[in-house]
């Protein structure tokens, strides 16, 4: 089994969704109008520093992550990479698939002079934080969300 790792195309956003929906919090949150995706993926690519990455074993897309650059100033105005909605089909979980994305998340982050890789991750998701913790991430920090 060889996974390679490519930015995504617009054929490609059904079956990240299906994706993003395959976990215990993605079911009850992904269910728009797939032409709300589509919009979505394509004011992403509008946006240059943001893209879409999806993991294909032969044809089929099994891994995702969505990967956008921040320039700025803090940190002696260090870039750095924010990662989102990183997910690996349960189909093919505990084949070292995620190791393999999050290593394609860090080669983009450094091929792209950042000095940082960064996300947030769902407090309920033990695994992942066990996951994480494994690949040298420490939960530094305490992240917060509001809903707007």
């Amino acid at each position: 089994m060889t996974i390679s790792f490519r930015v995504a195309e617009q054929a490609d956003v059904a079956p990240v969704v299906a994706l993003l929906a395959d976990d215990m919090l993605g079911q009850t949150r992904e269910r728009g109008d797939m032409s709300t995706y589509q919009a979505a993926f394509e004011a992403m690519r509008a946006e240059g520093g943001n893209h879409l990455v999806v993991g294909v074993i032969a044809t089929e897309v099994v891994a995702c992550y969505q990967i956008t650059f921040i320039s700025g100033l803090s940190l002696s105005a260090a870039r750095r990479a924010q990662i989102e909605g990183v997910r690996v089909a349960s189909s093919h979980r505990g084949q070292r698939i995620g190791e393999a994305l999050m290593r394609d998340a860090e080669a983009r982050a450094r091929e792209a002079g950042c000095a940082l890789l960064q996300f947030t991750t769902n407090r309920s998701r033990a695994d992942a934080h066990r996951f994480y913790d494994r690949l040298g991430f420490t939960p530094s920090h305490i992240g917060y969300k509001k809903s707007l």
